[in-house]
Parts: structure tokens; C-alpha cells; sequence
């Protein structure tokens, strides 16, 4: 079966990831996925085009219902779609997405929801689906590169200490756009890092909003304690998690962030900022430290520091919670499942 897969593709991010991991099932299966970025299209009538061509397409895929969901609207082959987060937790609240995201809904033979609470969402704020619907959440797997020099890395970040395996680095990893909200702990934490310079906070991600990005650098510029680094491969970014103190997200929505599952497979503890879609997957003092405001962050990283049977908890049930509940092996088998729905 040839499937078209549209979703959104900016480089080391977490949906380009994703879609190339639900690609690889899908393709171990034997059939032909190609994946192409929702940005390359204007309309939907140009996706029915290309479905339609010599070599036509038998069915289609899409992540996110608005950005690529949308796309899929007028072609003529049976197609399925997977939820992102910012669908569901932002986009529905504009009247014009939300009927179009219905449209989608209506229109696919699945839907995929990476966790329960989504999934009801997407029942209380689009026309009721619930049958279409399933849950699976994201399959995680971590690589990490033997290559990764931890203290080149953190001096390019602009990091200067002589004492570099005496730093506590707190790594926040995310895409720098205004939902993650990458600078809403800066301001606290370099005041802590002011009482403690051994505390240190980097930030690092690929730059997605360029004014975003000009004014994190501003920001860091004139912040201690407080770092950018440079995007890294998959494979670099897990060593830097797995070196660093604490993993850290701060997002103000998330469909499920896959940098939290990582660093819990890595064994890394994870603070994450208390919204629907981290506390779906993070159990506040079992699998990680949740906070609901800076000061608050601080406070938990500080019982972090100081609670090594808080700590080592964590950690090891983190790891268990991502072994049981976020397997590739069954990630594969629903979606080779779900694709042969489309015959």
C-alpha cells in the first residue's frame, strides 16, 4: 500500500521525530510511506492532486488535524490522523479551526490520541468521535551518542566554570515558539544561580519563531546563570540529557512531550510544568517533580538536590513508567494495525 504522510517537519522537533518513527512502522510492515512537510502546501486541492497522480496514493496520514489534517479534505482515498497537542489545547479554542478539525474528524477512518485525557478533550470540544478514536501513546526509544564532549558542549553554550562535574545543569529542551515558553523560569532561576553558581540553566532546541528566538537571546545574553545552546542530533541531545542534573519543561500546553518520556528512560529526574498534558504522564514525587510556578520550581529542584531517596525514586520508577506504558513494540503493532484499516 503507497500512503501519503503530511505533518509538520521542522528539523529536531519532537513532531518531525515522531512522524519519522510512525513512518518506520509503517514501512516494516512493507509498505511505501512518504512523508512530506504540511508546510510545502497551500491548499488541500493541491494534496488532491498529488494523491491522484500516475503513481496514485492508497490512503494517507496526517499528524495535527489543523496544520495537515485540513490538507487531506478533499482526496478521494481513505485516510487517518493523529492528534498533536496544540490541536487540541489551543486550536480549538478558534471557532474557524475547530470546524474544520471536525471536518477532519468526520472525514478519517481513525484518530489517534497519545493519551487518555486527550482523547477526552477531543470528545468534549469536537463533535463526538469517541469510536474512531484510540490512545496510544508515543513509543520512546534513546540513543545516545559516544561523541558528545560534555564540557565542548558546554562551553560552546557559553557555560565558563573550572568546575564542570561539579555543575548542576538543568537542561530545558524545547523548540523556541511561545507554547513552550521558554523563558518563564529565567528570571527566578538566575537569582538562584546568583546564591549558588553551581546551578545552571540551559536552554536548547531548534529556533521555530525568529522573534521568539532574538528575544531568548537577549534575555540570555543578559541573564547569569541562565545559557542557549545550539541544537544537537537525537542522539547528541540524549547524551546532554544524560549528563545533565535534571531535565526540565515549561511549557504552558503539551499533547505529550517526548523530551519528559526520553530523560526518564535516559534516568534522568524530570521537572515539569503542571498542565494537563505533563501530569498525563508525570506522577508528581513518583515518576518526576511537577510545578505551577517559578518559585515553585525552584523549591522542588532544591528537595531534588538535597532528597537523594526523592531523587533515586524517581528515577527508577520514571524508567519503569516508560518500559510499561510506552513501548515501540506496541506502538508498531497499532499503527501497522490502524494503517490496515485503510485497504
Amino acid at each position: 500500500m503507497k500512503l501519503l504522510f503530511l505533518a509538520c517537519l521542522s528539523p529536531k522537533t519532537g513532531n518531525h521525530t515522531t512522524a519519522e518513527r510512525i513512518r518506520s512502522h509503517i514501512e516494516s510492515a512493507g509498505h511505501t510511506c512518504e512523508l512530506r512537510d504540511a508546510a510545502e502546501f497551500q491548499s488541500p486541492a493541491e494534496v488532491a492532486k498529488l494523491v491522484s497522480r500516475n503513481s496514485p496514493f492508497e490512503g494517507a496520514l496526517a499528524i495535527h488535524l489543523f496544520r495537515a489534517g485540513r490538507l487531506l479534505l478533499d482526496i478521494q482515498v481513505p485516510f487517518g490522523v493523529i492528534f498533536g497537542g496544540t490541536d487540541i489545547n489551543e486550536d480549538v479554542k478558534v471557532e474557524q479551526k475547530r470546524v474544520v478539525m471536525e471536518q477532519v474528524l468526520l472525514k478519517a477512518r481513525f484518530a489517534v490520541a497519545f493519551t487518555d485525557k486527550l482523547k477526552e478533550e477531543a470528545e468534549l470540544f469536537l463533535l463526538s468521535q469517541s469510536s474512531k478514536i484510540c490512545v496510544q501513546p508515543q513509543g520512546i526509544q534513546t540513543e545516545v551518542s559516544e561523541k558528545l564532549c560534555w564540557a565542548e558542549f558546554l562551553r560552546s553554550s557559553g557555560v565558563s566554570s573550572e568546575h564542570v562535574d561539579e555543575l548542576r545543569v538543568f537542561l530545558l529542551v524545547c523548540g523556541l515558539r511561545r507554547v513552550k515558553d521558554p523563558l518563564y523560569l529565567v528570571e527566578v532561576f538566575s537569582e538562584w544561580h546568583c546564591e549558588n553558581p553551581l546551578n545552571v540553566l540551559v536552554i536548547i532546541g531548534p529556533k521555530l519563531d525568529p522573534v521568539l528566538t532574538d528575544e531568548v537571546e537577549a534575555v540570555v545574553k543578559r541573564t547569569a546563570g541562565v545559557f542557549l545552546a545550539q541544537e544537537r542530533s537525537q542522539q547528541e541531545l540524549h547524551a546532554a540529557m544524560k549528563r545533565c542534573f535534571a531535565v526540565v519543561n515549561s511549557s504552558v500546553s503539551e499533547g505529550m512531550s517526548a523530551a519528559i518520556l526520553e530523560a526518564m528512560d535516559l534516568g534522568i529526574p524530570v521537572l515539569a510544568r503542571d498542565i494537563p498534558g505533563n501530569a498525563a504522564v508525570v506522577q508528581h514525587e513518583l515518576t518526576g517533580l511537577l510545578y505551577s510556578s517559578p518559585q515553585e520550581f525552584v523549591d522542588q529542584s532544591q528537595r531534588l538536590l538535597s532528597d537523594h531517596e526523592l531523587r533515586e525514586r524517581v528515577v527508577r520508577n520514571g524508567k519503569l513508567y516508560v518500559e510499561e506504558h510506552h513501548s515501540l513494540k506496541q506502538e508498531r503493532e497499532t499503527y501497522q494495525r490502524l494503517v490496515d484499516s485503510l485497504h
